[in-house]
């Protein structure tokens, strides 16, 4: 009976033998290991193009906006009692003034007491002054065409201010003042008008 062959083979991997000699076998397979193959560098990645300068993205955010400048804050009014004594000192010293005016012997330049009507008629004697109404003989009228439009101004403020506070002659005299007062800075609005399309004639703003 022949005898069966084993289905693997023993193979001596040993590269020296027992007295220390190298085996040829083991040469032989060194000799037929395949090279190993040449590392491979590694190389860079492309670069990236940038990104247009046209786009959205790219461009410079806008700056965000500047806060609205915030109304100035006024002082805080005197107390009371300040107050208080601050206004009894000022009658005091008008009432020293008034001592000496009639101790002057010229009534005609003693003052009038101050009410509504006469800062009415301040006002509107300041708008006429400055409007050239009233004026020295023989000197040229000096107007203040801007003055007079804010004297009128501020007489609409106090109409507005004082509504429903007046008295009926009051409230009369200013509505008439504000009357006559606006006619008169129409008429020489087109007067400055008419004479700015006039070469060589003399405005009447013209200050000399």
């Amino acid at each position: 009976m022949a005898e069966k062959q084993p289905d693997f083979v023993v193979s001596d991997r040993r590269r020296f033998s027992d007295e220390g000699e190298l085996r040829p076998d083991a040469k032989i397979a060194e000799e037929q290991k395949p090279a190993a193959p040449p590392e491979a560098k590694p190389t860079a990645p492309p670069p990236q193009a940038a990104p247009p300068s046209s786009s959205p993205s790219a461009q410079t955010p806008p700056a965000p906006p500047q806060a609205a400048p915030q109304e100035e804050e006024i002082a805080a009014p005197p107390s009371a009692e300040e107050e208080q004594q601050q206004q009894q000192a000022y009658k005091t010293s008008s009432k020293k003034i008034d001592e000496l005016i009639a101790a002057s012997g010229k009534p005609s330049q003693s003052p009038l007491e101050m009410n509504f009507e006469r800062v009415i008629e301040s006002f509107y004697m300041s708008a006429l002054i400055q409007m050239g109404a009233f004026r020295q003989e023989g000197e040229t009228p000096r107007v203040d065409i801007i003055g007079a439009r804010q004297t009128i101004d501020s007489l609409e403020i106090l109409q507005e201010k004082t509504k429903g506070n007046l008295m009926d002659r009051e409230k009369t005299l200013l509505q008439n003042v504000l009357f006559e007062l606006r006619m008169a800075w129409i008429e020489l609005t087109n007067a400055v008008a008419s004479s700015a399309q006039k070469p060589g004639v003399v405005p009447p703003t013209e200050k000399k």
